[in-house]
């Protein structure tokens, strides 16, 4: 299996150190608001990899993390934490935020097929982790503290700019990130942030989330909270070892939560931190990066309540390359909701066989498996894995699946559920009625009564229920 690194700026093969086992950790979502269309592409791309390495034969440990708390607002460590904001915004706690969002986002992932982390990981809930391996950081001399909190000095760790290939003596402090009078360099980043001092009437209102640590700080205990970077390092390490085989996360992670996360991992171990980085593009609206900040991330509820299901989201998430600048309209989620419609016409066939004249077979069903690998295995090619499908559709739409085939025909259809996460097994059969008014229809038709053969179309057209017919039988689709 071959896949895009950004480590190297080529296509390598995926080796893991430990087959056929393969560690993958993935940049999870910052749960203090709805995730949008932008980052269901990332996810369901994600989901992708994880089901192609299993279609390789090999046997995925994969981790995402859940980020409820730490990620403030600006790049530059200042401003308000992403869950305060969002817990002022909603008058709730940011606890309560935290927990909403994160039942949506888990939600979301099981409507749009996704498989299931090994391991689902809340930075909450891995304190001591973190503190730790900032711990670690700092025996080693590569933290110092000032005012706000316990920082990384990035002119301590040679490489620094070599993964985003950063030109530090050109850039002006400000370029990347806002600039702190009291960091030793612009690119410096918070590991642990202390609290601010309590601003409410009684001296007691500081923070929803904070902790005591052993770095000092205005009130002694070191109470705060950790840095945004710091939480994907320790967790991803706790449960995938040192060096991971594949990391993953959006394009825009690599300029500074990624390079930051490389430099404190190697720092602290002394070991590459990842030797394989896949990154998911950008996804683009009327021109525009989807974002929350430009107001136009659209959630995958509306489109869902627009009359678009989620598989259909997943399968136009599907039309475009994984580092390919992708485009959203509902124009093309129409387009891609019609394509999965013809998939599931071919899948129902399965409820409607035909009798086949001696054993040979009327499309070759155990292609389509190795076929599908090479393709996916070729860096996730899902527009080529996705024109192979309609070819397939196409062909055996046109010939129908023989009595004697059905096995094999069922084995295709699972093995493209498993590969594209589709759910084309889940097409269920007609009802009795139905089959019943097929039945008429097709005694009216051998009658030449064609009033009442268009009148049982029709009936069965208000139930959702189309016809085609053939030389064989009408063969019955929803619509």
């Amino acid at each position: 299996m071959k896949l895009y690194n950004t480590l190297t700026r080529d296509i390598d093969s995926v080796a893991p150190l430990n087959p056929p086992t393969v560690t993958v950790y993935t940049c999870g979502p910052t749960v203090y608001d709805y995730a949008h269309i932008g980052h269901w592409f990332n996810y369901v791309r994600m989901d992708l990899l994880i089901r192609t390495l299993k279609l390789n034969d090999l046997q995925p440990k994969w981790v995402m993390n859940i980020t409820d708390v730490g990620h403030l607002v600006s790049d530059a460590d200042d401003g308000e934490d992403k869950l305060e904001k969002g817990a002022r915004r909603e008058g709730k706690t940011a606890w309560e935020v935290a927990e909403f969002y994160t039942k949506d986002f888990l939600e979301c992932m099981r409507l749009l097929n996704m498989l299931e982390p090994d391991h689902i990981t809340k930075a909450t809930e891995h304190i001591t982790e973190q503190i730790n391996l900032i711990k670690q950081l700092e025996a080693k001399g590569y933290t110092y503290t000032i005012s706000d909190g316990v920082y990384y000095d990035t002119s301590k760790f040679e490489g620094y700019a070599a993964f985003a290939r950063l030109d530090l003596e050109g850039q002006q402090a400000g370029a990347r990130v806002e600039f702190n009078s009291e960091k030793r360099n612009p690119t410096d980043f918070a590991v642990w942030k202390f609290s601010p001092p309590a601003t409410d009437a009684a001296g007691e209102k500081r923070r929803d989330m904070e902790w005591e640590s052993p770095f000092g700080g205005p009130d002694g205990k070191g109470t705060g909270f950790p840095g945004w970077h710091i939480e994907c390092s320790a967790m991803s390490m706790k449960y995938l070892g040192e060096t991971l085989d594949i990391h993953t996360g959006g394009i825009d992670h690599i300029p500074v939560h990624h390079t930051n996360e490389i430099a404190q991992s190697e720092a602290a171990t002394g070991k590459r931190f990842a030797n394989h980085w896949m990154h998911s593009n950008h996804v683009m609206v009327n021109g525009e990066k989807i974002s929350k900040s430009l107001g136009n991330g659209i959630r995958l509820q509306d489109v869902i309540a627009s009359g678009i299901p989620a598989e259909a989201v997943r399968l136009h998430v599907l039309e475009s390359h994984y580092r390919s600048q992708s485009q959203f309209s509902l124009d093309s989620l129409t387009a891609a909701h019609n394509r999965l419609k013809s998939l599931h016409a071919m899948a129902a066939l399965r409820w409607q066989v035909i009798d086949q004249p001696g054993d040979a077979p009327r499309f070759a069903y155990t292609d389509v498996k190795p076929r599908l690998t090479e393709i996916l295995s070729e860096d996730l090619n899902t527009p080529a894995a996705l024109a192979y499908l309609s070819s397939v559709e196409t062909d055996i739409t046109n010939n129908l699946v023989g009595a004697a085939d059905l096995e094999a025909f069922v084995a295709m259809l699972t093995t493209i559920d498993d590969a594209l996460g589709l759910s084309l097994m889940a097409e269920p059969d007609t009802s009795a009625e139905q089959k019943q008014l097929i039945q008429d229809r097709e005694q009216a038709r051998s009658n030449k009564d064609w009033a009442q053969s268009d009148s049982l179309r029709a009936a069965l057209n208000e139930q959702g229920i189309g016809l085609r017919d053939t030389a064989h039988r009408a063969i019955w689709f929803r619509q």
